[in-house]
């Protein structure tokens, strides 16, 4: 017997072997071990039914292991009577039950479809990149598994991990051929033209071939490269080795359209290899927010596979985490979920289902703000209130439980893992590698702990309850308005509430120190972690751009004093808003942040208008390309079912027409256009003219963005328009036209901006 240390890289199914485990061993090689894994499942019913089902399975050619057991069903008080079914390796267990539900539908299944990656977790603390220990023979089958880490060590050893990545430069292949691509491993770089043959094909099999990388990162791999690539071999013997497997070549997991929390949502094509990881970059969740540090952390968490983690949604995670918890405290997880919310009257209902805690923002312009978010609200009740739907809630009074529920067992860990490395930030100089690696996992933990909350009450969560979900909606509404009496007692004014933060102010209060005995008072009511998230030099809460007079909770921004900016519910946070539009509303704001303070803010705004007039003059030059001009929205549906087109839908159907198969749930990038039917889909095959471009649309796009800026300044939408009116309409003016921009002005003059504009339009006049 060998022993090897080394960190668990991948884990599937192998057939009657039972496991493929690829290490990476400690001293470099990279091997493929197998391990006999047999599984279990259950059913529970009716007495005769289950002797029934015994003897349906006894009856088969190669029975499995049957014996009758009491297991612990988390929604029933007691434990009940279960037939196990013990199979011999995965892929029997899998067909077994199948065949198993077809012929006795009406039993009730527990532990039938959970991933064997989780089941190897819960049975030995395994998880991607695990730290472990295995005694093998000289086949390679595993007789004895130890993990020598956790999934909550705050800095693990990190694994000799070689990563390969192929980037494709330029626009997406659904707009245009890729004709190039680069292979990067290190320092090593090469760039290829994507020629036709096989020669790319070979390019790529020489770089396996030299470096075995670990990880495959790819742009558009899933949904093209790979795929195309593989279909230039045309010689079976000179196969591309994607997968270290010999026995394998990819996994490929259909696109699909699916709806959650209010959306279409697609995923494209999935590639996955075996023995190698692959990622890419274009198809993974949350690329864009936390990167391959955040997909390791997230796999490391979840103990799913790396693949998998890079393309799921964050609630699979937190339902794999549950499972976890379930399977190692003896509890069955069901098949489907169960429970179904009952009928209650209605004033029930009212009472129970509230929400979250919003008190509407003092709209206008505020100087020296602090924003107090409280850290991961909703799962710090959940772990403070031991709500779980096998428990009842306690209060944020009560003192801690005794014996926490599944769900609070569940969620402490991560929570208290995240709370340790955002101190540790604070600590770290900004030089510091570590940093962005904390961000990132941290980023990784925080969508976790977001969606747990959402989880409770989805309709298809295994442990969810939607009495669970009211409970935490609860215990958050009294924390924040526990926070805002310690607030108030303390002298504060409450500009703004807001679920899990508050922002206040007082006269006497303009440095971080002098907030922190305000959030010593409010954790000592509330039980719950708070934290400053920054003192604004200057914030500013916008109203409906429906109706000026009513405030919206999620619409403001501002400056803190080490310079940030923090920006919600403007465009330049919106996807699909076009990049010209985004990019200069951004820049407008971090022109007016300059302001040492808010008494400043009027001198910068002749600086700030002179920006917006050059970004319009750009736009009305043809100067801004069209790349910059897309906007990119979301097909709730086939382009055919809506009844009035929608601009993506008008692009959906050229593509169609082009023969190309937009899919609910993508977003169709497109620009305004000329003419009927008003759009352009950016990915048709036809060339553009960029002189189509409607620059009308654009100019009204780029205004109401300004809008949002100039308005808490004392510039209304429509006076924004005439004073940037003059670079676009030549004089001279007819001087009644002159008179009704001068009038429209009035009130204003007091503004140095204005007074200028009020000078041209008197020249210009006839």
């Amino acid at each position: 017997m060998d022993e090897i240390t080394g960190w668990l890289l991948d884990l599937y199914e192998d057939g009657e072997r039972g496991l493929a485990l690829w290490f990476i061993a400690e001293d470099g090689r990279r091997l493929c071990l197998h391990q006999a894994f047999p599984l279990h499942f259950y059913a529970a019913g009716p007495a005769p039914r289950l002797r029934e089902a015994w003897q349906w399975l006894g009856q088969r050619p190669d029975p499995p292991k049957l014996a009758r057991e009491s297991r612990r069903d988390l929604f029933q008080p007691q434990p009940i009577p279960v037939l196990a079914v013990e199979a011999r390796h995965p892929a029997e267990q899998r067909a077994l039950f199948a065949e198993l539900e077809r012929a006795f539908p009406d039993l009730t299944y527990y532990d039938a479809d959970v991933q064997v990656q989780i089941r190897h977790a819960a049975r030995y603390g395994s998880f991607s990149l695990a730290h472990c220990r295995v005694s093998v023979d000289a086949q390679l089958n595993v007789h004895a598994f130890q993990t020598l880490d956790s999934r909550w060590d705050l800095d693990p050893e990190p694994p000799p991990l070689t990563v390969l990545e192929i980037n494709v430069p330029g626009e997406s292949p659904l707009h245009e051929n890729p004709v190039r691509f680069e292979l990067r491993c290190g320092a090593w770089k090469r760039a290829y033209e994507l020629v036709e043959g096989s020669a790319p094909a070979y390019w790529l099999k020489a770089a396996l071939g030299r470096f075995d990388p670990d990880i495959l990162i790819t742009d558009y791999g899933d949904t093209w490269l790979l795929e195309n690539l593989l279909a230039r071999v045309k010689d079976p013997a000179a196969e591309l080795p994607l997968s270290r497997d010999p026995a394998r070549t990819i996994h490929t997991i259909r696109e699909k359209t699916y709806f959650s929390y209010g959306q279409v949502v697609y995923r494209g094509q999935q590639v996955h290899l075996f023995g190698r990881i692959h990622i890419d970059r274009k198809n993974a969740m949350m690329w864009g927010d936390y990167g391959m540090e955040g997909i390791l952390e997230n796999a490391r968490v979840t103990a799913l596979p790396i693949q998998t983690a890079a393309r799921v949604s964050p609630g699979s995670g937190i339902s794999c985490m549950q499972m976890i918890t379930a399977l190692r405290g003896d509890i069955l997880v069901p098949w489907h979920k169960q429970q179904v919310e009952q009928p209650r009257p209605l004033i029930d209902m009212i009472h129970a289902d509230f929400g979250g805690l919003v008190y509407q923002p003092t709209v206008g312009l505020h100087r020296d703000v602090a924003a107090l978010d409280f850290v991961s609200l909703y799962p710090a009740v959940m772990v403070r209130c031991n709500i779980s739907p096998e428990k009842t809630a306690l209060s944020l009074s009560d003192p801690p439980p005794d014996d926490p529920g599944l769900v609070p067992q569940t969620l402490a860990p991560l929570l208290k893992k995240r709370v340790l490395l955002k101190q540790r930030l604070p600590g770290l100089p900004a030089w510091d590698p570590r940093r962005k690696w904390y961000k990132a996992r941290t980023s990784a933990h925080k969508w976790l702990l977001v969606v747990c909350f959402g989880y409770l009450g989805y309709k298809n969560a295994r442990f969810g309850l939607i009495g669970s979900h009211e409970a935490v909606t609860a215990g958050g509404r009294e924390a924040l308005m526990r926070a805002k009496e310690a607030a108030e007692d303390a002298g504060f004014a409450i500009l703004h509430l807001f679920v899990d933060a508050l922002w206040v102010q007082r006269k006497d209060c303009t440095r971080p120190e002098d907030f922190q005995a305000l959030q010593d008072e409010i954790t000592r009511r509330t039980g719950l972690p708070i934290a400053l998230d920054g003192v604004y030099r200057w914030v500013v809460f916008l109203p409906s751009r429906a109706d000026s007079r009513i405030p919206v909770g999620n619409r403001y921004f501002g400056a803190f004093q080490d310079g940030a900016i923090k920006v919600r519910g403007l465009d330049a946070r919106r996807r699909d808003t076009a990049p010209w539009v985004a990019n200069t509303q951004m820049a407008l704001i971090e022109y007016l942040a300059r302001a040492p303070d808010a008494d400043c803010l009027p001198d910068y705004l002749p600086g700030a208008l002179a920006l917006l007039r050059r970004a319009l003059q750009r736009l009305n030059a043809g100067r801004v390309r069209p790349e910059d001009l897309l906007t990119a929205q979301r097909l709730s549906r086939p382009p055919e079912k809506y009844t009035t087109l929608s601009p993506s839908a008008r692009a959906a159907l050229q593509l169609r027409a082009a023969g190309k198969e937009p899919q609910a749930g993508q977003r169709i990038r497109l620009l305004y256009v000329y003419g009927k039917p008003g759009v352009w889909a950016w990915d048709r095959p036809e060339a553009f003219d960029a002189r189509r471009i409607d620059l009308r649309v654009y100019r009204k796009l780029m205004l109401r963005a300004a809008a949002d800026v100039f308005q808490p300044f004392g510039i209304r939408p429509e006076e924004l328009a005439m004073l940037v009116e003059g670079d676009f309409v030549q004089p001279p003016l007819s001087a009644a036209r002159a008179g009704r921009k001068i009038e429209a002005l009035r009130g204003l003059e007091s503004l140095p901006v204005v007074k200028e504009a009020v000078q041209w339009i008197e020249k210009s006049a006839v």
